[in-house]
């Protein structure tokens, strides 16, 4: 079953809310829950496919990217990392290889370079 969509007016402001605080804490999980979703979802939508896994827990995952096509178990290529990260990159708050220098970001597989991919907003 495909996963709901976010509405863009929800979505974005969910993202102002969370990238406009200093204390990630004070902001409300629904919140983050939203804004993460809505960014995997525009992220999937800017480079569809099914060869690499985005996982940003415990609020979502999309796969995205042209390539082999994975339907079961550990896709090939895997990128992971938590919701602030994922939204700082997604922002243009910080850049892809500084994530992945700083181990902020785990990304394994040939495909699991997303830098051509962010900042999206």
């Amino acid at each position: 079953m495909a996963a709901k969509k976010i509405d863009p007016l929800q979505g974005r402001a969910a993202l102002v809310s969370c990238l406009n605080v200093d204390d990630a804490q004070s902001v409300d999980r629904r919140t983050w829950g939203t804004a993460v979703r809505y960014g995997l979802q525009e992220l999937a939508a800017c480079a569809p496919g099914r060869s690499v896994e985005v996982r940003v827990p415990p609020f979502g995952a999309v796969q995205m990217i042209e390539g082999t096509t994975h339907r079961r178990g550990t896709p090939p290529s895997v990128v992971e990392m938590p919701p602030a990260v994922f939204l700082a990159l997604l922002s243009g708050r910080s850049n892809w290889e500084s994530a992945i220098s700083s181990g902020q970001v785990q990304a394994s597989g040939q495909r699991c370079d997303l830098s051509p991919y962010l900042p999206l907003i």
